[in-house]
């Protein structure tokens, strides 16, 4: 397939697998990114001398980038320093109630029973044994395949599957099919928590999601750099096998010709021709116009009430004082039913659940003094009008009390704050939604946008789009997005050639 060109927009991680799928197969790729590193989402910030992930900062499903790289002749392990963690996550509800949760279920189930009783801990482990047989009915109909509605997913099962995606209470909420393992309302809270990985509710979300218990059981990793150095990893690989990366490069319209795509202009007026364009980013901005009224018409917008959580966050480097963090600690709020009800009514919680991301504190390493750490707290997208700066203060006052009540204290220092305001300038038209359309009801996940659109040549990579937000499944978008336009690029060459070229499938398998 060599001499087509294709445009990807946006150097988040969607669009840098994409980008690398397509160079190794042979197209010529340009990847068109408006600031001045590679990550999107996966960024860090300056805060006085050190740089702090603000972005994601739990990286599971390894095996995803592990196919990806091997897939285009390289090895993840040699690109990034990758440690395994032995403890998944520390929680906390007072100074005196805490609960760490292992690598191990064995290890697991011996803190609940120490945490919460004997009873609890056998709930622990049907818990695991459901969220595995969850994610193994959705790995590869859904997770790997292109974007499916019920019956495609149905069909895909098979006979043999349909039991299976019955038992997965596709129709049941996270927080009642919590109930059918938990009575500790600690634990509850705690599983429920998952909802929060895609910008949703436990209130509202589906059982489904229970799924987040199973792969963060099958392996947590830190990684020497952050996120942020996985994005530039694979940033680097992409120019290896060459593609063409341009930073500081703004898209300011995708241009069409005879119903297609034609290539994209840049802020400057530059006009780049392409057969494809690959867009990498929020489809509320597709379907807001920032990229043209012709790509506009091939997204589906995303109402207000449906986007998913934002968030606050205040990176800062502080002494930690009081309660011994881990890599990542959970401080939850005295009332998680309030705390969802005050952010579906658009405002900040008045006691919020926190999660801190130590970053310094890996494998047992524990600072010796300041260190860098990402506090962050759950709030809605697009209030208007924005929260003010005493709304914001507040906020950064009533994070501290929460951490103070489990026995935390953080030394006063620089800080850098990033509110939902603050992200809708950074990702646009998406209120500062983080995740795109947030998961709630069953029929929620149908409704993203999958790879291919109604403009012809026009593909979609991303979070906001199929198979959901989060590293890994941002990477398989990126996969599929890839994948999706060799398949058509194949199918409008003459027989002859069709076979001329390599690619490869989603489900990690090369072949020609």
């Amino acid at each position: 397939m060599r001499g087509e060109q294709v445009v990807v927009i946006g150097a988040g991680i969607g669009g840098l697998v994409a980008a690398l799928r397509l160079a190794v197969a042979g197209l010529d790729v340009t990847l068109l990114e408006r600031a001045d590193a590679p990550g999107g989402k996966m960024r860090s910030v300056a805060v006085g001398g050190a740089r702090i992930e603000a972005g994601p900062t739990v990286f599971t499903m390894r095996w995803i980038l592990d196919e990806i790289f091997s897939e285009a002749g390289a090895d993840l392990s040699e690109r990034v320093a990758l440690t395994p963690a032995r403890v998944l996550a520390r929680h906390a509800w007072s100074a005196s109630e805490r609960l760490d949760l292992f690598a191990d279920i064995d290890a697991s189930a011996h803190a609940i029973a120490a945490f919460a009783g004997p009873r609890e801990a056998d709930g622990y482990r049907r818990f695991c044994a459901r969220a595995a047989e969850v994610f193994r009915t959705l790995d590869g109909p859904f997770i790997r395949g292109s974007r499916p509605g019920p019956v495609d997913l149905a069909r895909r099962a098979g006979l043999s599957g349909l039991g299976d995606l019955w038992r997965i209470q596709p129709f049941a909420t996270l927080w009642g099919a919590l109930g059918e393992y938990f009575r500790d309302p600690r634990l509850r809270q705690l599983f429920g928590r998952y909802a929060t990985y895609c910008g949703s509710s436990p209130y509202r979300a589906p059982a489904t999601l229970m799924l987040v218990a199973h792969v963060e059981q099958a392996g947590v990793w830190s990684i020497a750099g952050g996120l942020s150095r996985l994005a530039a990893a694979v940033a680097d690989l992409a120019s290896e096998r060459g593609a063409t990366i341009r930073y500081g490069a703004e898209v300011r319209r995708i241009s069409t010709e005879r119903g297609r795509v034609s290539g994209v202009v840049l802020a400057d007026g530059e006009r780049i021709p392409a057969d494809a364009v690959v867009m990498n980013g929020d489809v509320s901005a597709l379907a807001a116009g920032l990229f043209g009224s012709d790509a506009a018409r091939a997204a589906d917008p995303v109402a207000p009430g449906d986007r998913s959580l934002s968030a606050v966050t205040f990176c800062l480097e502080a002494r930690a004082q009081g309660f011994p963090l881990s890599h990542h600690t959970v401080f939850f709020s005295g009332d998680y039913r309030a705390e969802f009800d005050a952010i579906g009514r658009g405002r900040l919680p008045a006691d919020p659940t926190v999660y801190v991301c130590a970053q310094d504190r890996t494998a047992g390493t524990e600072p010796d003094g300041r260190e860098r750490l990402l506090c962050l707290v759950n709030a809605p997208a697009g209030p208007e009008p924005p929260f003010t700066r005493s709304e914001i203060d507040a906020c950064e006052t009533t994070m501290r009390g929460r951490l103070s009540a489990c026995g935390l204290t953080l030394s006063a220092g620089e800080t850098v704050t990033t509110t939902p305001a603050d992200f809708a300038a950074l990702f646009p038209a998406t209120g500062g939604a983080l995740y795109g359309r947030a998961s709630h009801g069953w029929s929620a996940t149908f409704k993203r946008m999958g790879a291919r659109t109604k403009l012809p040549g026009l593909y979609l990579a991303g979070g906001s789009v199929h198979p959901g937000p989060g590293v890994p499944m941002a990477a398989q978008s990126g996969r599929i997005a890839a994948d999706t336009l060799l398949a058509d690029l194949r199918a409008t060459r003459p027989a002859s050639t069709r076979r001329s070229a390599a690619t490869a499938t989603s489900g990690g398998t090369s072949m020609p």
